[in-house]
């Protein structure tokens, strides 16, 4: 039976969890990363229907790890502006890249690139990677963490991160309590091709039953998140592709012209679930394992690579304080509360919002739009929103 001693041991391989390790392992701590199973590989001709609206924050991080230029190299999608408004009428609220003295606002990424990029710079980081491989058992003390691995294997650390998603294994068996709203709506994503240019446009419309989302990802090519209730979303996913296609261009007001389907569909159901406490122990969580919020801003993966880079922060050599040492609770716990005050107030923002504009109460529908486009004409208050969603 091999056992392996490290300072971090992360549990999950996906955006957040890899990221974490390519950012600790940076700041000379000994890290190794447990995942179940590989990612695949990325390929060019089959775009990965998950996609992320990266902040110009998280871009930073992606070049500090080395893996950013090789991304935009293989198809990155920069989005100049950002246009929000409600069907039931009022002003349109616009963000323009011009108005912010920036080349882009964000950035459109598919998952599965990033993920392969991020794997393929683990190796030369000096991280360990233990995969297929699941954590089946954990016992904690004052000194680290010992995880048991399905494939008999056993590490010894001083910190086990928490990275593995929102149903946490390694979140579970340290005792961590969740608090759970579920939505009732699923997000229905998939690829289309638009009659008009997307202007590099992200486009967003409130609806009655959930926002819809367009982000451009090439000229007349947009991948969409429609938010809608569960059955709704059942129907959708159901529906033949032309009838689809109608429903989904009239849900947009035919901003982009008529709307034609590039790739399959796919749901997935949507809730917002903060963890009781970030740091237990000798466990930590970060990223889905610590937080779920609502797509509709799409600041999901936005939150956990800035869980990564406070952590960064945190740990780094440079921070450390005399006779403390760098894996102290005392650290731990003041990036506990810097990021359970920015996610607790992300996810019931976020929620808040749902709330407002996902009904058709007449009083709400009255002033909620015009509400929004007295906002877009007050330029510190869009600025204040700006800068808060790009994390500057």
């Amino acid at each position: 039976m091999s056992r392996a001693r490290v300072d971090v041991a992360i549990v999950g391989g996906g955006v957040v969890g890899a990221s974490c390790a390519l950012a600790l392992a940076g700041a000379g701590l000994s890290v190794a990363l447990v995942e179940g199973r590989e990612p695949a590989p990325w390929q060019a001709d089959q775009p990965d229907l998950r996609v992320f609206a990266f902040a110009a924050d998280n871009v930073q991080l992606l070049q500090r790890l080395g893996v950013w230029e090789s991304v935009v190299r293989a198809r990155a999608h920069p989005y100049r502006r950002m246009q929000v408004w409600d069907a039931a009428g009022g002003d349109d609220l616009l963000f323009d890249a011009d108005r912010f003295g920036r080349s882009e606002l964000g950035w459109i990424v598919e998952n599965g690139l990033l993920l392969d990029r991020l794997w393929a710079a683990l190796p030369a980081a000096g991280v360990q990677v233990h995969c297929p491989a699941r954590v089946e058992d954990m016992e904690q003390d004052e000194q680290g963490v010992r995880l048991r691995l399905d494939d008999g294997r056993r590490i010894d650390a001083v910190l086990a991160v928490a990275a593995d998603g929102a149903s946490s294994t390694l979140r579970r068996l340290a005792g961590i309590e969740v608090d759970q709203h579920d939505y009732r709506q699923r997000g229905v994503v998939a690829y289309v091709d638009s009659a008009l240019p997307n202007q590099a446009t992200a486009w967003q419309r409130f609806l009655p039953g959930g926002p819809l989302a367009l982000l451009p990802v090439a000229g007349h090519r947009s991948s969409i998140v429609w938010t809608l209730p569960d059955a709704d979303a059942e129907r959708a996913l159901l529906l033949d592709d032309a009838t689809f296609e109608r429903e989904l261009t009239r849900a947009s007001g035919g901003r982009l012209g008529a709307l034609a389907l590039a790739s399959k569909r796919a749901a997935f159901p949507l809730r917002r679930q903060l963890v009781r406490c970030y740091v237990a122990g000798r466990v930590l969580a970060l990223g889905d394992a610590a937080h779920v919020v609502h797509p509709l801003a799409g600041q999901g993966v936005n939150l956990g690579l800035r869980d990564v880079s406070a952590l960064q922060r945190t740990l780094a050599p440079s921070a450390q304080r005399r006779g403390q040492p760098r894996l102290s609770p005392q650290r731990l716990q003041r990036w506990a509360r810097e990021r359970r005050s920015d996610n607790t107030i992300a996810a019931y923002g976020f929620d808040a919002i749902n709330r407002l504009f996902s009904n058709d109460e007449m009083h709400l529908t009255l002033v909620r739009g015009h509400a929004l486009g007295c906002a877009g004409k007050w330029p510190p208050l869009l600025q204040q929103f700006w800068r808060r969603a790009a994390g500057v």
